[in-house]
């Protein structure tokens, strides 16, 4: 059987911890940051687990080596 390829950035978004958890970044990161409150800034850089079941195999297939 061949390898699978790995979708680029799915692989970028995504990150599997130790215990095999899906992880995904919170949303509003990318520009315009400097008008919420840094409290909420620090409580967005944290991660947050994917729990939907479709999602995770979804990614899955995407991404089979995360």
């Amino acid at each position: 059987m061949p390898k699978l390829k790995t979708h680029k950035s799915t692989a970028k978004r995504f990150k599997r911890t130790g215990t095999g958890k899906l992880m995904r970044q919170n949303m509003p990161k990318g520009h315009l940051r400097r008008r919420h409150s840094k409290r909420n800034n620090r409580k967005l850089d944290r991660y947050a687990e994917v729990v939907l079941h479709e999602q995770k195999k979804k990614i899955d297939t995407l991404a089979p080596y995360i």
